[in-house]
């Protein structure tokens, strides 16, 4: 099982911090102890056996909270790292001028000699995908199968389809509902098509030296693409178009019986798509873990954290609450009609559900244990925390846990805690 830490990149500073400072994002300050933290816990996670770290993309949070991610940031990552693959979780294609992101990722792959992914997402946040897709009329989604939701998946698929064409060896043409290349489609007249028909790609130009066809270089690093992810998988359908695309989605929905159903899903749908794969195989989780001496301070951990502060009062507006459901809930609040309350977000429904893994050692290894005996993932997504809500700061230096992962069954070891200390939490939360 491969390790891949989610960083949650939030601006340092108490709930109380924030009110003060507000809005805290205009303060530079802040920013660079964001960037500093974020770059010294990818180097702890790579010393520690990590595969990867990965982001989200947000903007325009003056709050703080959540603060997505550039490729610039990715770069700046890899620059002070040496191994640790640095990528999006991902890229949020509505968003996106297709050809501009097929050179932010190549040109990303090449400079850094094939250290980084691609992970997609289609947009739940209007706040900002609304602005920067106003152009095409595409808004964000909670993926309830309206109008809105069709539009935005649309354009998701739309996007990706191009990024395909663009990372290939050949020229091509592109007519979309939103985008197309050459453009106009009739072609585009190039004073230099002399040069271009000599030393070009063949079919780029006509013979009246109009552009015809495109050719998106540099083409990437890594052959025939960086691997490929899809952000926080809901449903079925989702999970399906993945395994004929070849990409790996990361489920965010943790009840073992339902990640079983969506595992074994992917693997029918490659099996059709001519890929036979293992159970798990291509397969990403995503979990919250909370370790400490005793179950009772590690939900503690949790309840401070993205579990108690971040889902409660903010996520759950966007309903990702409902990805905590439990049986007993449907008397209360039916699917599809009553939304689950934030009051009912607790760290302790997180890890009745098993998304999040609380207690010490040995209890969060039996957690482990059972994960990878139901689903064998392949990618275990390790979802940040302790940056939530909170000064993430002690003296000026970070208190990490040591955490390594024995790749033989899978288990979460913590044989290297008593090297940083006992203090050391910084993958599953700090205490200030």
């Amino acid at each position: 099982m491969k390790f891949m830490y989610f960083f949650l990149p939030t601006l340092p500073a108490t709930l109380e911090e924030r009110r003060q400072l507000r809005p805290i994002a205009n303060h530079t300050e802040r920013w660079q102890r964001m960037i500093s933290e974020v770059v010294e816990v990818a180097q702890k996670a790579e010393e520690l056996g990590f595969d990867a770290v990965c982001f989200p993309e947000h903007h325009l949070h003056s709050e703080g909270l959540e603060i997505g991610g550039l490729p610039t940031l990715y770069q700046h990552v890899i620059h002070h790292t040496k191994r640790i693959k640095v990528g999006p979780i991902g890229y949020v294609l509505p968003g996106w001028n297709p050809l501009r992101l097929a050179l932010e990722i190549s040109w990303l792959d090449q400079l850094t000699k094939g250290r980084t992914f691609v992970g997609f997402a289609r947009g739940y946040q209007a706040r900002w995908l609304n602005q920067m897709a106003q152009k095409i009329h595409v808004s964000a989604t909670v993926s309830d199968r309206s109008e809105t939701d069709r539009i935005n998946r649309e354009a998701f698929e739309e996007v990706f389809r191009f990024l395909k064409l663009a990372w290939g060896d050949q020229p091509f043409r592109f007519k979309g509902k939103y985008y197309e290349y050459p453009s106009p489609q009739e072609g585009t007249p190039w004073p230099a098509h002399e040069w271009t028909r000599e030393y070009g790609a063949y079919g780029e130009v006509d013979e009246l030296g109009r552009i015809q066809k495109i050719n998106v270089v540099p083409k990437p690093y890594q052959k025939p693409h960086p691997q490929l992810f899809q952000a926080f998988s809901v449903s079925e359908e989702t999970v399906r178009w993945c395994a004929r695309e070849g990409i790996i989605p990361t489920i965010l929905l943790p009840q073992p019986d339902v990640v079983r159903k969506f595992v074994e899903a992917y693997q029918e749908e490659s099996r059709k798509s001519g890929r036979d794969l293992k159970l798990g195989e291509n397969i990403g989780v995503v979990h919250c873990v909370y370790l400490a001496d005793d179950r009772r301070h590690a939900l503690e951990l949790g309840n401070r954290g993205v579990c108690g502060t971040g889902f409660a009062r903010f996520f759950h507006h966007f309903g990702f609450s409902e990805a905590w459901r439990e049986p007993a809930d449907e008397a209360r609040y039916p699917t599809g009609k009553v939304m689950l309350p934030a009051s009912e977000v607790t760290i302790d429904r997180l890890a009745r559900v098993k998304f999040a893994f609380a207690g010490d050692v040995s209890e969060v290894r039996e957690e482990m244990d059972a994960l990878v005996e139901n689903v064998h993932p392949e990618w275990f997504v390790w979802q940040a925390t302790r940056v939530c809500c909170r000064s993430t700061r002690s003296n000026g230096s970070l208190r990490f846990l040591a955490a390594s992962c024995y790749r033989g069954t899978g288990s979460l070891l913590c044989s290297r805690l008593s090297r940083f200390g006992r203090e050391g939490r910084a993958f599953v939360g700090s205490r200030n």
